[in-house]
């Protein structure tokens, strides 16, 4: 499949500020389709808009996926722009890295409500709308932390294995109605996801991990992303070596435990 698999199609895109929803719009505004950009950042997206190929065909709308019992009204908003969205690419979120000691309950809530609340919430609130046009496609960016965990993420850990029991449902429950969904798991991508990442007692680190830094380019994971995309995978494991962990883990739990245990992530 090339580039008629997006041709014509709505896609909205959550986390579209920056990082993988950014490089993510600008490469498929090469698609010859229509998109609609959301975060809580409205000026940063009006700057990805003009960066697309055609920002004509691009529309902008800010939502925080925190304030998860909105979410019908704003597809609603969504809807008014191109009377139809195709493919919704949750992709927007938030990472935290403190040890389980030290991390107020509070932060693990706040992940659940914007990494897994938002995003189900959004989901369930287009879902009508995928149903009635007996045709819809959810592409979810979970992380390669959905399918085994690590040190000092385990709010982020507990949120993204959340997703996977919720879309594989939904998978399950709606094929009769032709809608698909596409889990995408990324490990070390060279975003600001960790300088974002909550502490223990909810502020931002403020500072990049060298894993993250010498992660894959932005723009050469979006490209594997897209193939992903076209293939409509069941679930795409994107990284370098970390992606193996999650055959190791299918194998030996016990194995990929040594092996984080023996990592140097941070």
């Amino acid at each position: 499949m090339g580039k008629t698999k997006f041709e014509n199609k709505v896609i909205w895109i959550t986390g579209a500020s920056s990082g993988i929803g950014k490089a993510l719009a600008i490469a498929l505004s090469h698609y010859n389709c229509k998109l609609i950009l959301s975060s809580r950042r409205a000026a940063e997206l009006q700057l990805v808009k003009q960066q697309c190929l055609h920002p004509e065909n691009v529309k902008v709308l800010t939502l925080d996926l925190a304030h998860y019992s909105e979410m019908e009204s704003v597809v609603d908003r969504a809807l008014t722009f191109f009377n139809r969205i195709d493919i919704l690419v949750n992709n927007g979120g938030i990472s935290q890295r403190s040890p389980i000691i030290e991390t107020s309950i509070e932060v693990d809530k706040k992940l659940m409500e914007i990494d897994y609340l938002g995003t189900v919430a959004l989901s369930k609130a287009l879902l009508p709308h995928f149903i009635k046009n007996k045709s819809g496609y959810y592409v979810v960016v979970s992380s390669l932390m959905g399918k085994f965990s690590s040190h000092y993420r385990s709010s982020y850990c507990g949120a993204k294995h959340a997703l996977h029991g919720f879309f594989d449902a939904l998978r399950l429950e709606h094929s009769k109605d032709h809608i698909k969904v596409t889990m995408i798991c990324p490990g070390f991508v060279n975003t600001n996801i960790a300088r974002n990442a909550l502490t223990g007692d909810g502020s931002e680190q403020g500072y990049q991990d060298d894993m993250t830094e010498n992660g894959l380019d932005v723009n050469t994971f979006v490209k594997k992303m897209i193939k992903a995309m076209r293939k409509e995978k069941f679930e795409a494991y994107i990284g370098q070596f970390e992606k193996f962990g999650v055959y190791v883990k299918r194998l030996s739990p016990r194995l990929i435990h040594k092996l984080v245990m023996r990592s140097k992530v941070k």
